[in-house]
Order: structure tokens, then sequence, then C-alpha cells
């Protein structure tokens, strides 16, 4: 009789749920090989669901190939709700039905799979543009126009094989371009190419403020990314407002008012 290491390797070469082979091992009444039965198909479902995630967001993607165009860029920001530091945008393309696992929202995203989805999009990407807008930037024109800036800079600046971009998904915004465009209300779940512009907005801008905690240490920035956090605001209030502070931003311009 095989052993239960025997059969987990074996169900482990399984990959759809009609195998005929499933109705081979569910004869074996040890509780071992029934456990394992179990998990293994729950696994191949997890992946089955997971393919149709990733079809979902593809659908706006197919529907532009179908009308001819060939390199298409999801655009989003990562930074605008913060005390402190830039706003960050990423312009990305992927390959035509390029799926990457787990690739969602990066709010949706557990942190620590960050960054290995982040080197992921940028090993399959075909071309991507990083966009830094400051915070005296934020001040002058404002957050929403400085995410633009930032967007459009991030079309600008576009590296890879492919540099510029045949028609542009944006996260809910419009820009100032002859490029063809679409806004989509929360974007980044509702497209792939849009999600993967999050992640590499989001770790990039993450990395940014982790050295900003080395420089203004008290803050907590590495853990709070200049959000309105317990810490950020104990640390205001003990040490100051810092040059990376948006001053246009409570509670901020009252305190230097």
């Amino acid at each position: 009789m095989a052993t239960i290491k025997d059969i987990k390797e074996a169900l482990a070469q399984i990959d759809c749920l009609d195998d005929d082979r499933w109705d081979l091992y569910a004869s074996d009444i040890r509780i071992g090989v029934q456990k394992a039965i179990v998990q293994r198909k729950k696994a191949i479902q997890a992946e089955i669901d997971e393919d149709v995630r990733l079809e979902t967001m593809l659908r706006y993607e197919k529907e532009l190939y179908q009308k001819g165009y060939q390199a298409i860029a999801g655009i989003d920001e990562v930074g605008r709700g913060p005390l402190a530091g830039p706003v960050v945008t990423a312009c990305v393309i992927l390959p035509k039905d390029c799926k990457i696992r787990h690739l969602n929202d990066s709010k949706k995203i557990p942190k620590k799979h960050h960054e290995e989805i982040y080197e992921e999009v940028l090993a399959r990407a075909l071309g991507v543009g990083i966009g830094i807008v400051d915070n005296d930037t934020i001040d002058r024109v404002n957050i929403y126009e400085a995410t633009k800036l930032g967007m459009l800079q991030a079309i600008e600046q576009m590296k890879g094989e492919v540099t510029k971009p045949d028609y542009l998904l944006i996260d809910a915004m419009q820009l100032d371009t002859p490029i063809p465009q679409l806004s989509l209300i929360k974007g980044d779940a509702n497209s792939l190419s849009i999600a993967a512009a999050s992640i590499v907005a989001k770790v990039t801008r993450d990395r940014m403020m982790a050295e900003y905690a080395k420089e203004y240490p008290g803050y907590a920035f590495d853990k709070n990314v200049g959000y309105s956090t317990k810490d950020h605001l104990a640390g205001l209030k003990q040490y100051g407002v810092t040059p990376i502070h948006r001053k246009s931003f409570e509670p901020i311009k009252s305190m230097l008012s």
C-alpha cells in the first residue's frame, strides 16, 4: 500500500477537479489521505478562483486589444492623504494577457507580499514610469493637481521595451494628454494594469518614507509612511514640522499659523 507521503506527492500532480485519479484515492479510508484530498482540492479551487479574478481584471485590456491598441498603460497614485512626503505615481504597461498571481489593489495585498509582487511586475512589465511630486508642489498647486502632474510625469519617464503608451487606463482621474484614456472608479481593483501601477507606486513611496525616517527620526515615517497616526502626531508635537511636511494640510497648517 502506498504511504500517505506518496499519495500527497501524487495528489500534487493533479491540477484539475475532474481528474479520474480522485476516485482512486477517495477509496482510501485513512484520515491522512482524506485530509490530503480535501487540502489539494481546496488549493486547486483557489487557483481556479484566482484565474477567474485575473480574467475579470483583464476585461478592459482585452476590449482595447480587440480595438487595435497595443501598448495599454495602467496609471495609479499613492500618497494623496498623508501629512508628509510626496505623492508618487506609476505608469505600467504589461504584456498582452499577462497574469500575475495575487496582483490586486495594493491596499488589498498583505504588506509582506508587496515586495515580491512589485519585483514580478518590474520583471514582466514592458514599460514602467515613475512620477514623484514633492510636498512643496502639493502645497502650491493642491493635491489633486499634484497627482495629475505626477501621472503625466510617469508617462513621460517611461523606461523599458515600450516607452510610449497608446491608451491609458487611469484610476479615477482625467489627464490633459492627447493619448486616448479611460478613467475607472476603483481602477486598481478592476484593471490589472492599474493594479500593477498601484503596487509599483506603493513600494516606491514606502521605500522613500523609510529613508525619510532615518533623516527625520521621531515621526515613525517607516511605519506610518506619513499618515496621521498617533506616533506621527506625537512627533509633530515634540519635534515640530519637518521640511517634508505638507504645510497646507491640517493640523500642520494650524500649527504654523
